[in-house]
């Protein structure tokens, strides 16, 4: 989580596991089985056999990435021919598998959409310039 910069609520909401599912992995108290794990990682950008390496080392799926691919709301909108502001709401309602909003203090929210993801769900192909 710490090299991918992201939060163990962002995990949760990344894999469809639940926060207790994901607490136990983190505090070792469960261990996810084999293909739970790798589908873990795809869903995080990782490379499918992350967890199975002795000293796992950060290997995004996407070489030549810092982090995961993004998509920002006006892009996932024109993809899917809809205004900007149905996507953010789909988003803060939690409708879309592949992404969510974060409600920050001051009221404004943070969007997230996974571009892997956008594109494995919807069937679309995203133009190299549109991911973040």
């Amino acid at each position: 989580m710490g090299d991918l910069g992201i939060t163990q609520a962002q995990v949760v909401c990344m894999t469809g596991k639940s926060k207790g599912s994901i607490s136990q992995y983190l505090s070792g108290k469960q261990i996810p089985p084999e293909n739970a794990q790798r589908d873990l990682a795809v869903k995080l950008g990782l490379v499918p056999d992350y967890f199975e390496q002795d000293e796992p080392i950060l290997k995004l799926a996407k070489q030549g990435r810092g982090a995961i691919p993004e998509l920002r709301t006006k892009d996932a909108a024109k993809l899917m021919r809809m205004g900007h502001t149905t996507v953010e709401d789909g988003l803060k309602q939690g409708v879309f598998p592949w992404g969510y909003a974060i409600r920050k203090p001051s009221g404004q929210y943070r969007y997230f959409i996974n571009a892997r993801r956008f594109a494995e769900h919807e069937c679309v192909e995203i133009p190299p310039e549109l991911v973040v």
